[in-house]
């Protein structure tokens, strides 16, 4: 099993940026895919962005070139750094651990991001 903690959501004017940071322990972690997914009122959960442990960093349409996933393996954590944000970005952002083999799912609680002027 693999624990994840995000931190890092807060309010924030239209344009402005935010990074997330999600801790992740518990197990290997080269054995899990890490993403980003989004939950915003009254609408189903999306994925923002995911990277497997080696490979392609994957984005939602609606996010990119505003936001940029990294993962640093040595520290277990993986980071979304929010650029040029909007309003329809608000939503709580959930971190998630996808295990490669038994495709089992492990999510943080999740931290809040408000975009508003």
């Amino acid at each position: 099993q693999v624990q994840v903690v995000e931190s890092g959501g807060g309010s924030v004017q239209p344009g402005g940026s935010l990074r997330l940071s999600c801790a992740a322990s518990g197990s290997i972690f080269s054995f899990y895919a890490m993403g980003w997914y989004r939950q915003a009122p009254g609408k189903q959960r999306e994925l923002v962005a995911s990277v497997p442990s080696v490979g392609t960093t994957k984005y939602a349409d609606s996010v990119k070139g505003r936001f940029t996933l990294s993962r640093d393996n040595a520290k277990k954590m993986v980071y979304l750094q929010m650029n040029s944000l909007k309003p329809e970005d608000t939503a709580v952002y959930y971190c998630n651990a996808h295990h490669h083999i038994t495709g089992e799912d492990y999510w943080g609680r999740g931290t809040q991001v408000t975009v508003s002027s």
